[in-house]
């Protein structure tokens, strides 16, 4: 399953792009979104939101 963007606590801040090893995650109108086709579930971008937008389901 792939990591989940929570949009409303998204600050666009683009760190979590530079997380992700298979770059599966790109900005979207100033919002992180993430390629779930692309994403390999490893939790790098999780860790790596300063804002805690991002969980794993």
């Amino acid at each position: 399953m792939a990591a989940k963007v929570e949009t409303e606590k998204c600050v666009g801040c683009e760190a979590c792009v530079g997380t992700c090893p298979v770059s599966a995650i790109a900005m979207k109108d100033g919002v992180a979104e993430v390629n779930a086709d692309e994403c390999i579930d490893c939790g790098a971008c999780v860790g790596g939101c300063p804002a805690e937008a991002i969980v794993q389901e």
